[in-house]
């Protein structure tokens, strides 16, 4: 008899290590452009906080991952398709895209900030610390990029804004004046300010605070409910919002400026 419960107990793990053998690792998709979150290292592997967050995930459901470096905007396609299993990729949860992916719970909230021309702060008491309000009736002209939430968000507040093809072009209509306010998320708006302090000027109430999910390919419900469950844990004692605030929140004041990762946890 403890011949026969042996072998049944040897054929059990041999079935679920080839069962674990055959799903493979989990391959999660993130644009490798994107400094401290998503970024190579000096021998171009991946490296950042959605690098971590990745890893551990895999470590929490028990497979390998394998970094998929994928373009932004080919990320859902990549998804869809199959190529990936989810993507970890600071990506916000907007409705266009929840009808075709599936999100997660939120685990990170990108606050959209402010680029201001210099010279037109200066004359109209805008400072980093003011609000949107003051923005809003400050008078200043906008730019945005077309399609992007810096032309639908000050849109919404009924203000016309001079619509750019592109980031450069915004930016540059803000450095030379051209317009006085540009709003975008942290990393592109602290990038443009530290390329330009002399004639710009970052204001950090946010407009608002997108959320961070996880997507994966529409339906599976299996992995989205793990993503969601493994989510639950940041918040726990030596959990990852710790863990990564403790790696990372020198490296995240040097690149984006001012505060550390409790900026992009907290929802206000």
């Amino acid at each position: 008899m403890k011949k026969i419960l042996s072998l049944v107990v040897l054929l059990t793990s041999f079935f679920v290590l080839a069962s674990c053998e055959a799903e493979g690792p989990l391959r999660v998709a993130m644009d490798l452009r994107y400094p401290p979150f998503e970024t190579v290292d000096d021998l171009n592997n991946p490296e950042g906080i959605s690098v971590d967050i990745a890893l551990a995930f895999g470590e929490f459901i028990g497979r390998e991952v394998e970094i998929v470096n994928t373009a932004f905007g080919s990320i859902i396609p990549a998804l869809q398709a199959g190529e990936v299993d989810i993507a970890i990729a600071s990506m916000s949860i907007t409705d266009a895209r929840d009808e075709v992916v599936d999100f997660s719970n939120p685990y990170f909230y990108f606050k959209i900030i402010t680029l201001v021309n210099k010279d037109f702060a200066a004359a109209n008491n805008i400072n980093e610390d003011s609000s949107i309000e003051d923005l809003r009736n400050s008078g200043g002209s906008f730019t945005g990029i077309a399609n992007q939430v810096s032309v639908s968000i000050p849109a919404s507040y009924g203000i016309s804004v001079l619509e750019a093809a592109d980031l450069a072009t915004a930016v540059e209509n803000v450095v030379q004046g051209t317009a006085d306010i540009l709003l975008m998320s942290a990393n592109p708006v602290v990038q443009a300010y530290a390329a330009n302090p002399d004639k710009t000027m970052v204001v950090w109430s946010p407009w608002v605070s997108s959320p961070i999910g996880m997507a994966v390919n529409e339906g599976n419900a299996e992995l989205q409910a793990l993503a969601n469950d493994f989510i639950a844990t940041f918040t726990e004692p030596g959990g990852i919002y710790e863990t990564l605030s403790a790696k990372y929140d020198n490296m995240i004041k040097t690149t984006l400026g001012r505060f550390g990762l409790e900026f992009y946890i907290n929802e206000n």
